[in-house]
């Protein structure tokens, strides 16, 4: 199983990214996908998940800015990220959520992680 995320980069504040985790290895239509992010000398924190019947969640700190969503044919999750602010300045990691039964905005909630992908904001 492999997760592989993609199109972090630089961007002035007020300015939008579209991330992208794509899944390899086996099907994920069935699970819950989250995203998370962890800024230099701060904890994982969670940022956005969605359910696998498409129902969405968000931190209070990215509701209504960013947008969680699924593709299952091409088992790819997408985190649409706009007014973007330097405080979103982090690694942003996907990940599968695991079955345990943990909140699913703990990151010890989720069984499989991305590689991360850089997100830096300027001010």
């Amino acid at each position: 199983v492999q997760l592989q995320a993609s199109g972090g980069g630089l961007v002035q504040a007020g300015g939008s990214l579209r991330l992208s985790c794509a899944a390899s290895g086996r099907t994920f239509s069935r699970d819950n996908m989250g995203w998370f992010r962890q800024a230099p000398g701060k904890e994982r924190e969670f940022v956005a998940g969605i359910r696998w019947n498409g129902s969405t969640y968000y931190s209070d700190s990215v509701k209504g800015r960013f947008t969680i969503s699924r593709d299952n044919a091409k088992n790819t999750v997408y985190l649409q990220m706009d007014s973007l602010k330097p405080e979103d300045t982090a690694v942003y990691y996907c990940a599968v959520q695991g079955t345990r039964g943990s909140p699913a905005t703990l990151p010890l909630a989720y069984d499989y992680w991305g590689q991360g992908t850089q997100v830096t904001v300027s001010s």
